[in-house]
């Protein structure tokens, strides 16, 4: 059954989502704040619905789910208010930026019955569907060590920090690979242009497995890179997003 979808955020990230929803038929209307931006968009999607207002958005009965793709600070708050109104919800990573509203958000979608997925785009990326398959299968044996790069030079951000920013693709690539959450956490970070915002973080996960992982994130680096590796007992495996062709 067909879904008319609404996209809420058509900037940075959110364009790729109009244009793949809208190629997949199911794309209904779009909300920005940006004039100017709703404008371009009404030029290439003419038959879309246009909002300039969440609010405006949801007394419109036709819209089944809606799609949020906005500064990371708003996804609490809008993602809060979509579910309010009975509709299912997506949004972009990070669920929110802190652990209470996050678990707010997900107690408010299973009393209303409604579907709240966030957009950990790795975890349906064809490598990691493969690792996944190597790891269940015991190819590498008990996992004993994983380590994960995302380092990159700008796009600065303002809002949240490389921690919320970069490193929820490799946390949740990780859970999803052992299958097990962690039972210690520890996060270090500096802040080096702007005295507010952590620009590089290391952070070490211990899991009850015995595993241990890290993730080095970065937006102070002089080249990109997007590096998982695997050391198990039995083999070890790379995983190199960066890498065109043999990732």
């Amino acid at each position: 059954m067909k879904k008319n979808i609404a996209i809420v955020g058509c900037g940075y990230w959110g364009k790729n989502l109009v244009r793949n929803f809208y190629e997949l038929n199911s794309l209904y209307a779009i909300c920005d704040v940006d004039e100017e931006k709703l404008e371009l968009f009404k030029e290439k999607y003419p038959d879309l619905i246009v909002y300039n207002d969440l609010k405006a958005l949801l007394t419109d009965s036709k819209i089944d789910a809606v799609v949020i793709s906005t500064p990371a600070e708003t996804h609490y708050s809008l993602a809060k208010e979509v579910l309010l109104s009975e509709r299912d919800v997506f949004v972009e990573k990070p669920i929110a930026l802190n652990f209470k509203d996050g678990e707010e958000l997900v107690s408010l979608a299973r009393e209303k019955k409604r579907i709240l997925m966030v957009g950990h785009i790795l975890e349906y990326h064809p490598a990691i569907i493969k690792l996944k398959e190597i790891i269940d299968k015991g190819e590498l044996g008990k996992i004993n060590y994983i380590y994960s790069n995302r380092l990159n030079l700008g796009r600065f951000r303002t809002e949240e920090n490389i921690l919320w920013s970069f490193a929820p693709h490799d946390i949740s690539v990780i859970l999803n690979l052992l299958g097990e959450m962690p039972e210690e956490v520890y996060a270090h970070g500096g802040n080096y242009l702007n005295p507010n915002i952590t620009d590089v973080t290391v952070t070490t996960m211990n899991f009850p497995s015995g595993a241990n992982a890290h993730i080095f994130v970065s937006w102070l680096h002089p080249y990109k890179e997007q590096k998982l590796i695997l050391i198990g007992d039995k083999q070890m495996i790379v995983f190199d997003d960066v890498e065109p062709t043999n990732k």
